[in-house]
């Protein structure tokens, strides 16, 4: 099936209410449900503390599809960081636009935020991918998605890990993962 014709149909599938958010990778849709509370507050402490530290130009943005065609690939991070004129689209944000992605794994589908989309984010040319894992109570850091894999595709060539507690360099902001609760089990 061609990309126009699954960016359709996920456009039909995000209008179901269970569906949180819908994303195209690999010739196949994926929907998402609503995540847990805890996801959703480690998400705002950490635009809280993204806020504080941001230059005027940019935002830190809790929403919102980014979109490469041309790669077959639609994504909807948990947090992204991008000037604030590249949110003036009718469409889809262009991943090139941002500083960074950020996820917090889910419970449930990590496999998506540890490995799917640490090939697409530096295929699509994102320079900082944030990824937040509250199972674990770890945070890792990738940035600079020049590299090549041994598959042929684009990956970070760096790659920095820590523990909830640790302060973060990420990009030229810093994250303290301190504020970061883990999952109830």
């Amino acid at each position: 099936m061609d990309y126009a014709r699954m960016r359709a149909i996920a456009e039909e599938l995000s209008g179901l209410p269970e569906a949180r958010k819908v994303e195209i990778s690999g010739g196949t849709i994926t929907m998402m449900m609503s995540p847990s509370g805890t996801h959703d507050l480690v998400a705002h402490r950490l635009r809280r503390q993204l806020d504080k530290q941001l230059t005027d130009d940019l935002v830190a943005y809790t929403g919102g599809d980014i979109e490469d065609p041309s790669l077959g690939i639609l994504r909807r991070p948990d947090l992204i960081v991008l000037p604030e004129e590249s949110m003036d689209t009718p469409t889809a944000i262009h991943p090139r636009h941002l500083a960074l992605a950020a996820e917090i794994v889910s419970p449930s589908n990590h496999v998506n935020d540890y490995a799917k989309k640490m090939h697409d984010y530096p295929a699509m040319g994102i320079p900082v991918y944030l990824l937040i894992d509250p199972r674990k109570g770890t945070v890792a850091v990738m940035s600079d998605p020049q590299g090549v894999d041994s598959d042929g595709q684009r990956c970070y060539r760096a790659r920095h890990d820590f523990v909830f507690g640790d302060k973060v360099s990420v990009g030229p902001w810093t994250v303290d993962t301190s504020e970061f609760p883990l999952y109830h089990s």
